[in-house]
């Protein structure tokens, strides 16, 4: 029958020496050496078991399963047996990790106060802020009262991402707001491919509705085959990455979802009732 020993829990050892010749075989031996609590439960365990085969296992796996030759009283054993010098320096090696206590050795240590994160989140919206403001002066110069339109879907964009983040409990980190700047460029292309598809339609003599109609329809496949695959990059992304990564991922895919909303029905439906209610010949882009 065989008894199975685990150092790691019944024997705890002090240390494991390097691979040594046998005085007589010359073959090579891995000698263990216990503290004083393992030394007189091993002492215990062998006096009890001469002659029977003992197994030391680490972590599930067996290392070695040599026999119990004679009670091993002084706290140190000798392995024995057809070991190779390679094959005796990984048992030893083995050993040797598993031993307890192990030192900790502190390679490196940084302290990261508060203010830092705080001062690179008041940057980042700083930058969101600065970078909004810009874009939604050269939407207003360049395209009018569409223009008027496109800002007014950003800033409901803008809302529905944060309404979106609050309702699955997204915490806005500083990757978040990278995130957030993104998506606010991807509303804001998405209406510019509009504006410059009616500008197009209406410059071929295309009636007012005819080309608002023809502009949101051709635009908007050009639109959604570009943000799908936005929104693809962003699921892996978000499965595949960590903490930052997968921060920037969430505010990513929310972003797109919400600016392909307010780019396409939202600036729809207001242009629309601008057509029914104010009935232009011409459009101004």
């Amino acid at each position: 029958m065989r008894l199975l020993i685990i150092l790691s829990l019944i024997a705890t050892f002090a240390a494991c020496a390097p691979p040594l010749a046998h005085a007589q075989t010359n073959a090579a031996t891995v000698s263990i050496t216990f503290n004083s609590e393992g030394g007189a439960k091993f002492a215990k365990l062998t006096s009890a078991n001469v002659g029977k085969p003992f197994a030391i296992i680490l972590d599930g796996k067996v290392l070695s399963a040599p026999n119990i030759n004679e009670p091993i009283l002084g706290g140190s054993a000798v392995i024995s047996g057809n070991f190779t010098t390679d094959s005796a320096n990984q048992l030893a090696i083995s050993l040797r990790s598993g031993a307890l206590p192990v030192d900790l050795k502190v390679v490196e240590e940084r302290t990261v106060g508060p203010d830092l994160g705080a001062d690179s989140i008041r940057k980042g919206m700083i930058a969101m802020a600065v970078g909004t403001l810009a874009l939604a002066a050269f939407i207003l110069a360049t395209y009018g009262r569409f223009g008027v339109y496109a800002c007014c879907a950003l800033v409901l964009n803008l809302f529905m991402i944060l309404g979106v983040m609050g309702l699955i409990g997204t915490t806005l980190t500083l990757p978040g707001i990278a995130g957030f700047v993104l998506t606010i460029g991807a509303a804001v292309d998405a209406n510019v491919l509009i504006y410059e598809r009616i500008r197009e339609e209406s410059h071929r003599g295309r009636r007012v509705v005819q080309a608002v109609e023809i502009g949101y329809k051709e635009a908007t496949r050009a639109i959604l085959d570009a943000n799908t695959t936005n929104i693809i990059a962003a699921i892996l992304m978000g499965y595949f990455g960590s903490g930052p990564v997968k921060g920037f991922a969430v505010v990513l895919i929310i972003g797109i979802a919400t600016s392909v909303f307010t780019a396409v029905v939202m600036t729809r439906m207001w242009v629309s009732q601008w057509l029914r209610r104010a009935r232009p010949t011409t459009i101004a882009l």
